[in-house]
């Protein structure tokens, strides 16, 4: 199996939407901003198609598939690199976007 290194491209913060639709929790500063469970940047590299420790459960959830599809060989024509995929967490007040690459077979 390849390695697949996942990197943390941007975490976003939709403002208007959040002051919109955010509970009073997370108007009230709990969250509120982009996501704090990632830093714009980070890295993750994989061994397999496991989710690494500390790796949000949802965001998992999100990018799975595209990593299974860069893991496997694959890839996707609208980005410029091959066996890669650029793909985000679907949270609509701050969603997460990352890269995923296949850097290596095993």
């Amino acid at each position: 199996m390849a390695k697949i290194k996942i990197t943390v491209v941007e975490r976003t913060f939709n403002e208007e939407i959040a002051r919109a639709y955010g509970s009073e929790n997370f108007l009230a500063g709990r969250g509120f901003g982009p996501c704090a469970g990632f830093s714009d940047g980070q890295v993750f590299v994989l061994e397999g198609l496991s989710k690494p420790e500390g790796f949000c459960d949802w965001a998992w959830a999100d990018i799975h598939r595209e990593i299974r599809t860069v893991g496997f060989g694959g890839g996707f024509p609208w980005v410029n690199t091959p066996q890669s995929a650029i793909c985000c967490c679907t949270d609509g007040m701050k969603p997460v976007v990352f890269k995923v690459e296949r850097i290596e077979d095993g």
